[in-house]
């Protein structure tokens, strides 16, 4: 079959014919419908090096993101049908300490000494006309779209995850949301956040494209400049925004959203761009908290499954064959793409 595959660290992937995979005890095969394209797909082959933490080696198909219909079952495995479409969980831990236990995979306590991180980082991913995934991981997707669906296991459930925490904080009226970036996983954020919550929504990015796309969704948006905390303040009659996401993650987007806060207010950094950032007591808010989240339980993606299905979640996709895959990825590392880049590497 073919496959985009990761070989080797600090170098471009590459298409070419691997051997078709077979599901082994408590596995399906899934042909796969969508892969999308995620930005941590070209941190993997673009900035990493050996030395990156955790398990995660050179040599896999890439692709974590992933949906598509059942083509064979495994020994053992029971309460799935052939032909159904499904999404993919993509963490997989160790599958029986706590944090596993409560579906928490991303955050189990055996992740320093586990063979992969998740389906496409480590182990291989849906970049292929075949993937196998352990059955606990399929999350039913009915007769809703599976190619459109395939980024919501990374891009909608990574912000549904540090929206919900932050729920506590943008209950009751009159309270405000920042989303710091537009990319794929802000978008979706104003999304949820106008489903989930009767806040105010604040975005702002760079691009102004971006902010369109977010303003027709029902944000007030703020560009980014000197005086963007200022305004973002302004909106909120000088108190600051109740909760803050911030879906970059550099040294500058932090500064922005934590002096936007409002005392008691949240702000989780939900990008991983390494950002640093100095607390002091006087000029932190009372209260506030700053915190982080990493992708989200499979509990989460059965709700935004759910979300999804009833009309509340629409990713923006741009559908490529998987021949076109690597054109997609070089064009998500030039930062030309203005949707989420989907692979449709087979067709029902």
């Amino acid at each position: 079959m073919r496959a985009i595959v990761f070989e080797d660290w600090k170098t471009f992937p590459v298409l070419k014919e691997v051997a078709k995979p077979t599901p082994g005890p408590g596995e399906v095969l899934l042909k796969v419908a969508g892969a999308g394209a995620c930005h941590s797909d070209v941190s993997v082959f673009q900035d990493f090096t050996a030395e990156v933490p955790g398990t995660l080696k050179a040599g896999f198909i890439l692709g974590h993101e992933n949906s598509g219909w059942v083509e064979e079952l495994g020994p053992g495995v029971s309460g799935v049908n052939t032909g159904d479409a499904f999404l993919v969980y993509g963490p997989i831990g160790c599958g029986h300490c706590k944090a596993c236990s409560r579906g928490q995979d991303t955050y189990c306590e055996n992740a320093a000494t586990n063979p992969y991180l998740a389906v496409g980082l480590g182990r291989d991913g849906g970049m292929a006309e075949y993937v196998t995934v352990p059955v606990r991981n399929l999350v039913p997707l009915g007769d809703a779209d599976p190619i459109a669906a395939a980024p919501l296991s990374d891009a909608a459930l990574t912000p549904y995850h540090a929206i919900k925490n932050a729920l506590p904080n943008l209950a009751g009226g009159g309270r405000f949301a920042l989303v710091v970036g537009l990319g794929g996983l802000g978008q979706i954020a104003v999304q949820i956040l106008t489903a989930l919550t009767g806040a105010t929504i604040i975005a702002t990015d760079m691009k102004p494209e971006a902010m369109a796309k977010a303003e027709a969704a029902g944000a007030v948006v703020v560009p980014g400049g000197p005086e963007q905390v200022a305004a973002i303040r302004a909106i909120t009659g000088g108190r600051g925004v109740d909760a803050a996401f911030d879906f970059v993650g550099v040294t500058p987007t932090i500064a922005t959203a934590s002096g936007s806060m409002a005392q008691g207010g949240r702000l989780t950094v939900v990008g991983i761009a390494g950002g640093v950032h100095e607390w002091t007591f006087f000029k932190t808010p009372y209260e506030s908290v700053i915190t982080n989240t990493y992708w989200g339980t499979i509990e989460d993606l059965h709700e935004v499954v759910d979300m999804y299905r009833n009309g509340q979640i629409i990713p923006d996709v741009e559908r490529y064959s998987l021949e076109d895959g690597l054109e997609a990825y070089r064009k998500l590392a030039a930062g030309q793409l203005s949707a989420r880049a989907v692979d449709r590497p087979a067709r029902r």
